[in-house]
């Protein structure tokens, strides 16, 4: 549980207990803000250090990847063969680079229609979780000046199996006390709303077709996503 920043307050109601739907939990990268620009940016500083192949296209298969299953991909794109450890070593110099990036990130960050959705969550008493691989989320949130909102913050170092296992998922319906089912998770990787799906939670999707078209809710971007849209879709569980 996290203490409201200095002068943030919410209205607090109590959603209908008879209803199902009784909480969110939110990725942090492409739903809350987008981060995904300066881990680019690292990744291809690294790589470039090391005379290796990257681009935009593989940094797409990315999304929602933890930091060591990340730098196993680029590997691989690059058919070299290091050991562990060193994996290990370069992951943690990316990181590095890429903290350096998040200094630049604040509350004008949020993703447009983020803020105002939690705020109207926070608002009508739902409880709120984070769920991200990244190991860095309580560093991006404090930058957003953003933890107010959310009750738990699940992140890469809450769980050792990161997305498509659910376990960042049911890690924060466990600790929010509620089940799968009274969840709504919103994700904009495919490897998250896969994780969803498998974790028995109802999914929203932000992002193009081909990429979360499988969530039960599918919107382009955050500022589509108002509670009143979601609440319609899902009509039968408000």
């Amino acid at each position: 549980m996290h203490a409201p920043i200095a002068g943030t307050t919410f209205a607090i109601a109590k959603p209908n207990a008879h209803k199902m739907i009784k909480a969110f939990i939110f990725d942090l990268d492409g739903v809350i803000t987008d981060t995904a620009e300066h881990h680019y940016l690292a990744w291809n500083r690294l790589a470039g250090e090391l005379g290796w192949n990257f681009d935009r296209e593989v940094n797409e298969k990315l999304r929602g990847v933890s930091r060591m299953d990340s730098i196993r991909i680029i590997q691989a794109h690059n058919n070299v063969s290091l050991p562990e450890e060193e994996l290990t070593e370069l992951a943690t110099r990316k990181n590095e680079y890429y903290l350096q990036g998040l200094e630049h990130i604040s509350p004008e960050d949020f993703l447009p229609g983020a803020k105002e959705l939690l705020t109207q969550l926070k608002s009508a008493g739902y409880k709120i979780a984070l769920g991200s691989a990244s190991k860095n989320s309580h560093k991006v949130l404090e930058q957003l000046q953003g933890k107010a909102f959310f009750d738990v913050i699940g992140d890469g170092n809450s769980v050792d199996k990161s997305k498509p296992a659910p376990d960042i998922f049911l890690f924060g319906a466990e600790q929010l006390g509620y089940k799968p089912a009274e969840c709504i998770v919103f994700e904009d990787a495919e490897s998250g709303v896969d994780a969803a799906k498998a974790g028995g939670f109802y999914s929203v999707g932000i992002g193009p077709e081909e990429r979360v078209g499988h969530a039960d809710l599918r919107f382009d971007s955050m500022k589509e996503a108002t509670l009143f849209s979601v609440k319609s879709h899902f009509q039968d569980l408000f």
